[in-house]
């Protein structure tokens, strides 16, 4: 198994290629994207992409890492985490849902469900990087809103992970089989929405 070697300097070359990459992945996504075209958008030579990345899987892997770090920092900046639980679940499981749904999202679950066996570590440093600290922050979330009496919640990181699974019932087993192409944001509104109504029914006073 092969990762991307940590100790690789990560100069002005390395921040071109990431660039370049997240342009041509996200306009022809992981299938349609091709070495050579990430080359040419990055402005280096293929020689210096494979320096950084021998796999377009890892270079994809590395892009949708940061941009999930990226959309999750932001997400979290946005939410006022001392407003009432509905307006933080309702905030969070929009922005949660809106990104797995999103071509991108869908990308990533492909590649990483394709590439478990040959590249196990590629799945777990995508979670860590984005869901987990989501998980995390949304478990310390409830851990405050109890203390406000709030919320009652015994398993805060499984009340983190059930939350989750809510926001993707229905559109999401739709996308991933074929079903249906896209989402709407009026059906994202409809499940988190109701997911929230459902949490609240469990864990709220």
């Amino acid at each position: 198994m092969y990762l991307r070697d940590d100790s690789i300097h990560e100069g002005r070359k390395f921040t071109q290629v990431l660039e370049g990459a997240r342009d041509v992945f996200m306009s022809d996504g992981f299938e349609g994207a091709s070495v050579d075209q990430i080359a040419r958008t990055a402005g280096v030579s293929k020689a210096t992409l494979y320096k950084y990345f021998p796999d377009k899987r890892i270079l994809f892997m590395e892009v949708a890492r940061r941009e999930c770090q990226r959309q999750s920092n932001e997400a979290l900046d946005k939410i006022d985490m001392s407003a009432p639980p509905k307006q933080v679940l309702g905030q969070a499981g929009r922005h949660f849902l809106e990104f797995i749904t999103s071509t991108l999202g869908q990308q990533v679950f492909r590649v990483c469900l394709a590439e478990a066996d040959r590249f196990p570590q590629l799945g777990q440093q995508f979670y860590n990087s984005g869901p987990a600290v989501m998980c995390a922050k949304m478990a310390a979330y409830f851990e405050a809103a109890e203390a406000r009496g709030e919320l009652r919640i015994p398993d805060k990181p499984l009340a983190a992970a059930q939350f989750g699974e809510l926001c993707k019932a229905d559109v999401w087993m739709r996308l991933i089989f074929g079903v249906s192409k896209s989402v709407s944001q009026d059906d994202i509104d409809r499940v988190v929405d109701s997911a929230v109504e459902t949490f609240l029914a469990r864990y709220g006073t």
